[in-house]
């Protein structure tokens, strides 16, 4: 996912001023997915919010000094979020490996049985070389699964979180505050 561009930069100007343009527009980005990504079967729109959110995430660790403390607790939120999604897209990834593994094996037995059964109607299952692979295969594949769908349903938990508690919002807020301990730039 190519990131937003970010308008307005000044090279010349404050810190601050150049950071809070770049928090607003990676936090529109990550904000943007949903409710996209509230569907389990977006996994493009879940996996771009994960990479939204790691850009959030450095963009805040490197600049939450100059704004509001909320900027702080923002950086813990981000990463949170972003290794959720990460969990997910993890999952939505290694169930097709493993499915296409055991199809792989699936079909390397149905030609094993054909070549070893020539002729016959019914080749028994019971002849086929990786049949004791299967069983773990779908066993691994289950699990995935489930991982995956218990992990969705924790990141449907945390956004509504995150949205209850007004994230957004307070982000937003914090980045316009500008850190008293920090000088202005001349």
């Amino acid at each position: 996912m190519k990131a937003r561009p970010v308008t307005g930069l000044d090279p010349a100007g404050a810190l601050a001023d150049n950071a809070e343009r770049i928090v607003r527009t990676r936090l529109d980005e990550v904000c943007s997915f949903m409710p996209r990504a509230a569907d389990p079967e977006q996994v493009t729109a879940l996996h771009d919010m994960r990479i939204a959110a790691k850009r959030l995430r450095y963009v805040l660790e490197i600049t939450h000094p100059c704004f509001g403390a909320y900027a702080a607790d923002a950086v813990k939120l981000c990463k949170e979020l972003q290794d959720l999604l990460g969990e997910i897209h993890d999952c939505d990834v290694q169930v097709p490996e493993v499915v296409a593994v055991l199809n792989e094996l699936i079909d390397a037995d149905a030609d094993a049985l054909v070549a070893a059964h020539l002729g016959d109607d019914d080749p028994p299952a019971a002849d086929a070389p990786h049949a004791d692979r299967y069983a773990g295969l779908v066993a691994l594949a289950v699990q995935l699964s489930a991982r995956r769908r218990a992990l969705f349903t924790r990141f449907l938990e945390v956004w509504r979180d995150y949205e209850r508690r007004g994230f957004r919002a307070r982000l937003e807020f914090a980045v316009s505050e500008r850190n008293a301990m920090i000088p202005p730039q001349p």
